[in-house]
């Protein structure tokens, strides 16, 4: 069966977060969580889901630029993408005249990510796996096939991609067996929102702590001594042995960065995430070398453009932790790419995953990440934020404070009928009601 595409929709579906500031954090103030969300159909009957994470306003462009991708989609056969993904991805990112809007960046590759998001959940429907075991049967040379190489060959070449893959074979079912009863290590950010009061930070803590949470980051940068009374005082509740990151979302100067988490440095935090500017490669290697004798690294990539950047922070040395995102990248495709580059590099992977069905998608992709590239769960770790799960019909399992892996067949995109519609803007039940208040 060919599961020819015969049409690709998409809808904005948004959730009034910024009522309860969850999410918070010194440069997003007030998010409401949302998605562009795809549904693809064919004419088997089969569908693909997919999403890219915005924060509310502007998720309509991103819908209007899914819209104009959708003629390189409707039409293709699912055989036919998946025999040639390189050259399907390259596509959806290289259209002579859409490629003047990005390249490979904004609104334009979120919207490539959605689009891509859902052919990859279809395809994993179609051999009725979950997503991430799809890719971890494949053989390396299927693996290479779906990845894009243009512009990182001086850092990575599709020859040293194959040999990664290849020598992670040895011990593979063995770590395939391993996350499936251990599950693969998380950390929260769920309880320090920038503006959740003190008692909300302690009761979070108190609760996190009981449920077996070890790791915590907290939201930094709006105002200095009031982050040092906030790391106190969550160190305080987590106590030496357990981890903490802290995360700047973007806010500082270079040097302001450098002098401002020095400041914070008696709280032994692991990294400081998204200190600057996130197109600010050499200003990223600056504070990572400044920053160094203090033992604290810099974590980055949830607004990295592309596989181009990543190299580039990867050459610079400029990150000591890499942070994917399903969304801000072209996908699978891309993410795969990263993922190989942070392994040559030798630098960690520990994805973003603080959206709407971003811990839904990412667990596929560190799974795969263990298994096959990396072999290594040394200070690896991958995001949680107990928000939203609910309106997925294949929601994360979190045990032990652990993703499991999926069980059912696709990418867990799939939200609930039911939800969209509630939460479809503007014309959603949920909006309606907040704009009658």
């Amino acid at each position: 069966m060919l599961h020819t595409i015969i049409s690709l929709t998409v809808r904005d579906v948004r959730f009034p977060t910024s009522l309860e500031q969850h999410g918070s954090d010194a440069m997003h103030t007030d998010p409401d969580y949302a998605a562009a969300y795809v549904v693809i159909d064919t004419d088997c009957g089969l569908k693909g889901f997919g999403l890219t994470f915005t924060l509310g306003k502007g998720t309509e462009i991103v819908v209007c630029a899914v819209e104009a991708l959708a003629g390189l989609v409707v039409g293709k056969s699912l055989q036919g993408i998946v025999s040639d993904f390189r050259g399907f991805y390259r596509l959806l990112t290289s259209d002579s005249q859409m490629r003047w809007l990005g390249p490979e960046k904004g609104v334009i590759q979120l919207a490539t990510a959605a689009v891509l998001n859902a052919v990859w959940d279809l395809w994993a429907r179609a051999e009725g796996k979950p997503l991430w075991k799809l890719l971890v049967d494949m053989n390396p040379k299927q693996v290479i096939s779906c990845i894009d190489f243009r512009y990182i060959t001086d850092a990575l070449t599709e020859e040293e991609a194959l040999d990664i893959l290849v020598k992670a074979q040895e011990d593979k079912q063995h770590r395939e067996e391993e996350m499936l009863k251990e599950g693969y290590p998380a950390y929260t950010t769920s309880c320090a929102w920038l503006n959740y009061p003190d008692q909300q930070l302690q009761q979070l803590c108190t609760d996190a702590l009981k449920s077996g949470w070890t790791k915590f980051k907290v939201k930094v940068g709006a105002d200095l001594q009031d982050d040092i009374r906030r790391c106190r005082l969550i160190r305080k509740m987590i106590g030496p042995e357990n981890t903490l990151m802290i995360d700047a979302n973007q806010r500082w100067d270079v040097a302001e960065a450098i002098s401002w988490v020095s400041s914070l440095a008696e709280f032994k935090p692991l990294w400081i995430e998204e200190p600057t500017s996130p197109d600010d490669i050499l200003g990223h290697a600056a504070i990572s070398k400044a920053l160094a004798p203090l033992g604290i690294g810099v974590a980055t990539g949830e607004q990295c453009h592309n596989r181009v950047m990543f190299k580039q922070f990867l050459q610079a040395s400029a990150l000591q932790f890499v942070q994917i995102d399903c969304c801000r990248l072209g996908s699978v495709n891309e993410n795969l790419a990263v993922l190989l580059m942070a392994h040559k590099f030798q630098v960690p992977v520990c994805p973003h995953a603080g959206g709407i069905g971003l811990c839904e998608l990412v667990q596929h992709l560190i799974l795969f990440d263990y298994i096959c590239v990396s072999a290594s769960l040394s200070n690896r770790m991958c995001e949680y934020v107990d928000h939203l799960h609910e309106h997925f019909t294949s929601p994360v399992v979190i045990h032990d404070a652990c993703y499991m892996p999926p069980k059912d067949a696709g990418y867990s995109c799939e939200m609930l009928e039911s939800s969209v519609q509630r939460h479809q803007y503007p014309e959603g039940d949920v909006w309606k009601q907040l704009k009658n208040k």
